[in-house]
């Protein structure tokens, strides 16, 4: 779970805005009832940048036969064998298996 920083309660040196910004954004004024009734969504306004934003955030497509975690008891020397080729080993290895029973 990600931390969240405590809010602000005033204006702080060094946080990358001056006083007289810090001043300015304490001056806008509230939205009027009218204003507040004129909002529409985000993805009304900009369905274009919704989808891509929707598309980054869906990660990896999802594998017609993914893999599946399992807890197995290998021998040492089996484990640093496979390690020792880099990255990928655990995808040399299942591939190793999948050899090993004919598939």
């Amino acid at each position: 779970m990600k931390k969240t920083k405590p809010v602000a309660d005033g204006f702080h040196e060094g946080r990358g805005y001056t006083r007289t910004d810090w001043d300015e954004v304490g001056d806008n004024p509230e939205m009027t009832e009218a204003e507040i009734a004129e909002l529409r969504p985000f993805r009304e306004v900009f369905p274009d940048l919704a989808e891509a934003i929707d598309r980054k955030l869906a990660g990896r497509p999802k594998a017609e036969n993914p893999k599946k975690a399992i807890s197995l008891r290998l021998d040492q020397d089996v484990i640093d064998r496979f390690k020792a080729t880099g990255d990928g080993w655990q995808s040399r290895m299942n591939e190793a298996l999948r050899k090993a029973v004919g598939l």
